[in-house]
């Protein structure tokens, strides 16, 4: 590829960057105290990612590409997990990457309480939190 970038056009470590200070950030572990006071955690992974590496028991599975529809309360595609701008989120992607980006999304949607974990699937798996599937199964 040749040429510059566009002026005002931003890298995606840059986007990611931007994504991370605007959002909170949760260990696994820290995810799970917050499911079991209430958050909804949301696997946001495509479907062959959770066949070949396992699950989160109790996930709400919303791929990515419909995130922003299932949980912006004034949406008509709004899943009923989404009762308002209060609900807290917490978003689950493979490695902590896609889900910083989505968490964000959500937060510029209105939701006040929403975070991704750090690591993903990846480092909930090796803090020895629950799963479903996979290969260790």
């Amino acid at each position: 590829m040749t040429g510059q970038r566009p002026p005002g056009a931003r890298s995606v470590d840059q986007l990611l960057a931007e994504a991370r200070a605007r959002i909170t950030r949760v260990t696994p572990a820290e995810a799970a105290r917050r499911v079991a006071d209430g958050a909804v955690l949301v696997d946001i992974r495509p479907q062959s990612q959770r066949e070949a590496d396992g699950e989160v028991p109790g996930a709400l599975v919303v791929e990515r590409n419909h995130l922003e529809w299932r949980f912006d309360p004034e949406s008509d595609a709004r899943l009923p997990e989404a009762t308002g701008y209060d609900v807290d989120v917490v978003v689950l992607c493979q490695e902590g990457y896609t889900s910083s980006l989505a968490a964000d999304a959500l937060r510029s949607l209105g939701l006040a309480t929403v975070s991704d974990v750090v690591g993903g699937f990846r480092a909930w798996v090796a803090d020895g939190l629950p799963t479903t599937g996979g290969p260790a199964s």
